[in-house]
């Protein structure tokens, strides 16, 4: 297989005999196969090389690559373009969520301004590591009633951007769009904080502690709204999500043997409460059983009889899905609550309370892992409770809590050598 060599653009009068001094760039014209379609040969052609020599060595590349099987044509796609496409494709592989889709296209809407009108092709690596560390040093924007605020991206959040933009370029060379992928020796930037602001930064306090629990669940009690008590005491005493919380139905529950079934959360992106989605849940070990003591179980048992009653109550109105947490006022009865929901009466509770206002559904998670290692349970269990296979948070909170018993078992050492 060999190529043609020609210079299309020389200018030179009488070209054909005399030796070119135009400085017209070369050019190769080389079969590449056939095209499936209409049996005729496919030819490749490129220019703008310099001399001869350039598109000598440029031609025995290609060739290779024809010989060996390896070629593929480049094509014209923007960035916007194929990520659409991919998005399809990823959507209809029949094992992503919907949230997970969701969360895809907020990634993407974040390299848009650097490659929306791009070439796929055209993206070098350089431009994609440039991108990365432009994120990370610019951050966002947020509109508050006194202006604008800058907040820098969180590293979880980087990565979260670089994890997706490597799967976009990854397919485009698996549908030999591109040949290189530029995604492949890029690094999450991360900037090194000084002495100062190490020295400066105060632990976060994530949680509850048990006598701050006791007077949230009081509170929830006496001036909760209807069924807070029981959905923030289910929280804070399992562990769970608030959107496992939600997609609970009393089919999870074995009332005999005291034990939860946790699989499958709930979504709803728009909190609209009839648009709901249940989803599985949002790792496999999250998939799991949770034991509970015989107390909440009664109160969980006063809820069933509770939607019972509804049910005769609203008849057909009811959206009868046996979901534990059920709404159970006039508007929308059946329907199960929304995170967005027991978010607002969290706050709400927090505030009558005294309580940290900054401490979400989430905390009551917390709340939970700091008291069961408390109590001496191990790192793993807990893990195992919540349905994590490897979570920084919860380490941070064990190590915490456990933080003063290792400098009891220190004093007790201390202690026992001073009487030897």
């Amino acid at each position: 297989m060999k190529g043609h060599f020609y210079k299309p653009n020389c200018a030179c009068p009488g070209k054909k005999t005399k030796k070119c001094s135009c400085g017209a760039t070369w050019s190769y014209i080389v079969d590449v196969g056939i095209n499936p379609q209409t049996g005729k040969r496919k030819q490749k052609k490129k220019g703008g090389f310099a001399t001869k020599g350039d598109a000598e060595r440029a031609i025995a590349v290609l060739i290779v690559e024809v010989t060996d099987g390896t070629y593929s044509e480049e094509k014209n796609a923007t960035f916007k373009e194929f990520t659409e496409t991919w998005l399809e494709l990823y959507s209809k592989s029949g094992k992503i969520k919907i949230s997970t889709i969701r969360i895809k296209k907020h990634e993407i809407s974040r390299l848009m301004p650097y490659f929306e009108y791009a070439k796929m092709k055209d993206i070098t690596r350089k431009q994609y590591q440039n991108a990365l560390d432009d994120l990370k040093t610019t951050g966002y924007t947020i509109k508050e009633e006194d202006g604008e605020i800058n907040k820098s991206y969180a590293d979880s959040t980087l990565i979260g951007i670089h994890r997706t933009g490597r799967l976009i370029f990854k397919k485009a060379v698996e549908l030999s769009i591109i040949k290189k992928d530029p995604t492949e020796y890029a690094q999450i930037p991360k900037l090194q904080k000084t002495v100062e602001e190490v020295e400066s930064e105060k632990e976060v306090v994530s949680h509850l502690e048990k006598e701050e629990l006791a007077l949230f669940l009081d509170t929830a009690r006496y001036k909760g709204l209807e069924r807070d008590y029981e959905i923030f005491k289910t929280l804070s005493y399992t562990g769970m999500r608030a959107g496992e919380l939600c997609a609970l139905k009393n089919t999870d529950i074995d009332f005999v043997e005291h034990r939860i079934s946790i699989t499958k959360t709930y979504y709803n992106p728009t909190n609209n409460i009839k648009e709901y989605y249940l989803l599985p849940p949002k790792t496999k070990t999250s998939i799991r059983f949770i034991e509970i003591d015989e107390e909440l179980i009664n109160d969980l048992i006063k809820l069933r009889e509770l939607q019972y009653e509804k049910r005769k109550e609203y008849g057909a109105r009811y959206h009868d899905k046996d979901f534990v947490f059920a709404k159970t006022e006039n508007v929308n009865p059946g329907y199960p609550e929304y995170i967005k929901m027991i978010e607002n009466r969290m706050q709400r509770l927090l505030r009558i309370a005294g309580l940290n206002t900054d401490l979400t559904p989430h905390s009551l998670r917390h709340t939970h892992v700091s008291l069961l290692a408390e109590a001496g349970v191990s790192l793993q269990d807990i893990m195992d409770r919540l349905g994590h296979k490897d979570d920084d948070t919860t380490k941070n909170v064990y190590l915490h809590v456990t933080k003063t018993k290792k400098k009891d078992a220190s004093m007790k050492f201390s202690e026992l050598m001073k009487n030897v």
